[in-house]
């Protein structure tokens, strides 16, 4: 596999992303994305190449403010690696405060992320769950 990921690249790759959506850094996410990229983010509608990737994400960043991310990388084969995020903000709407959780698969290609699988739980810090059990 001409793109496989050593342990310590996609350990490198995943902190780098951390890094750049901690710090809402917009150019260096974007940079992160292959032209080409595909996003399945949660229930929102397949996103196909950069450009409808950054709308979204511009779109999501203006929802949350003091954004603090934690992602853990759990496994690595080939081109694909996943890792689970945390992550806490306020809400620009609400001004609740929020806390998050998900899972993220992802494929990648000369370094940058291909493919971007999502899932997206989102909660009010302090709040019951607020996924339907019953």
């Amino acid at each position: 596999m001409a793109d496989a990921m050593s342990w310590d690249a996609a350990k490198r790759l995943v902190q780098a992303v951390e890094d750049a959506f901690g710090a809402a850094d917009l150019a260096a996410i974007e940079r992160g994305f292959t032209e080409d990229a595909v996003a399945r983010f949660a229930d929102f509608p397949e996103m196909r190449g950069r450009d409808a990737i950054m709308r979204f994400l511009r779109a999501r960043f203006a929802r949350t403010q003091g954004y603090r991310l934690r992602k853990t990388l759990h496994c690595v084969m080939g081109d694909t690696l996943a890792n689970t995020w945390d992550a806490s903000w306020q809400d620009a709407q609400t001004g609740k405060q929020m806390l998050g959780r998900g899972t993220e698969i992802w494929v990648v290609r000369d370094g940058r992320i291909a493919r971007w699988d999502a899932t997206f739980n989102v909660w009010e810090k302090g709040g019951p769950p607020a996924t339907p059990v019953v």
